[in-house]
């Protein structure tokens, strides 16, 4: 992140590289960053105080790799209650007559 925050830097560096040295973008990054960083660092050194304040141009890095390793002896679950036969509180009861077996649907009778 705080590389980001140099871009400023890393603008400016370059605007000065192309009034003094005549150098585009490409070949100001291949002087910084690319195969002519060596041979720039050893002719421009009076420049050192610039480059250390390019962004990528760092040489500290940090990682954190974090593991968690459980022990499958260790680990316990805790069981689960079992659940107790409780009477019920539901009684439905239906709102309707079946309409098939009333006399208006059965076949007609000889008199």
């Amino acid at each position: 992140m705080v590389d980001v925050a140099q871009i400023d830097d890393f603008l400016t560096h370059a605007e000065f590289h192309k009034q003094k040295y005549g150098d585009n973008l490409f070949v100001f990054i291949s002087k910084h960053y690319g195969e002519l960083k060596t041979q720039h660092d050893l002719e421009h050194r009076e420049e050192k105080k610039d480059h250390e304040e390019l962004p990528f141009n760092h040489q500290t890095c940090s990682h954190v790799s974090t593991a968690f390793v459980m022990n499958g002896a260790d680990f316990m679950v805790p069981k689960t209650p079992q659940v107790a036969d409780t009477t019920s509180n539901f009684f439905y009861q239906e709102s309707y007559c079946q309409i098939e077996n009333s006399d208006i649907f059965q076949p007609p009778k000889t008199a």
